[in-house]
């Protein structure tokens, strides 16, 4: 049987990726962002490689109407989700405009809650089904605002993988590092101008294949590369201003 998988942030970087290795694998697709042109192109590409279905549903995950349609969509029935949508800020907490904090609050916690709270029903009911969270590894350290989200969809995903995993649904939050998408652009920063160490990226087809892999053992956490998983078991064992110094470095 086919398997359906709605990717939300479809249009480009982790989430278009998330789309071709899904379709790859034999799952029609539904590709959700606000950027309706860059969603054809995507969807274009994917019919041309895999043959599958690709269905576009252009929203704006932060408006209600947009949203309810997506929910409505996840409603009746699919096989993964991910959630994926979101943007980064500046790390100067207080010299950002609130309206945007908000905005991104929303996008990653709230969004995300809706979203499988929408798609679960129908996964229980049918006893399968897979949810992924991209998330971070500045989730597992002080990070600003965007460690703090990712922290949540960390946490919640390992709740609900072990509330939900009896049911034949899994939920799994997948923390890249540094990732070579267009992520870095829309903050303002060329590539090359990030801060970023050259050994620390990571290309978007590796942390999308490892993801899938940790998803389908049924893993509540996926942190791809042995890199990350060693940074991330070093930093628990600094005080938090080790951390904090150290997690400022890039963007």
């Amino acid at each position: 049987m086919t398997r359906t998988a709605l990717i939300t942030g479809a249009s480009s970087g982790l989430g278009a990726e998330f789309a071709r290795q899904l379709a790859a694998r034999g799952a029609d697709v539904i590709l959700v962002a606000r950027d309706e042109h860059a969603l054809a192109t995507v969807a274009d590409g994917i019919r041309g490689a895999s043959g599958v279905s690709v269905e576009v549903l252009p929203a704006d995950l932060l408006d209600d109407d947009d949203r309810a349609a997506v929910e409505a969509r996840l409603a009746g029935g699919v096989d993964v989700l991910v959630n994926n949508a979101g943007f980064g800020l500046d790390l100067a907490f207080e010299k950002n405009d609130v309206a945007d904090e908000v905005r991104h609050l929303r996008l990653h916690v709230e969004v995300a809650l809706r979203l499988t709270h929408a798609a679960l029903p129908a996964m229980l009911r049918r006893g399968g089904g897979r949810i992924i969270n991209v998330a971070s590894v500045a989730g597992f350290v002080p990070r600003g605002t965007y460690g703090a989200v990712k922290g949540w969809l960390i946490s919640f995903s390992r709740w609900a993988t072990v509330a939900y995993a009896p049911r034949g649904v899994t939920v799994t939050a997948v923390c890249p590092g540094f990732v070579h998408t267009n992520f870095h652009e829309r903050l303002g920063l060329p590539p090359g101008q990030e801060g970023v160490p050259p050994g620390m990226w990571l290309d978007a087809e590796t942390v999308v294949r490892e993801g899938l892999r940790d998803a389908a053992r049924g893993r509540a956490v996926s942190i791809p590369s042995l890199r990350y998983k060693l940074l991330v078991a070093v930093s628990r064992l600094l005080p938090d201003r080790v951390v904090v110094r150290a997690a400022s470095r890039g963007r």
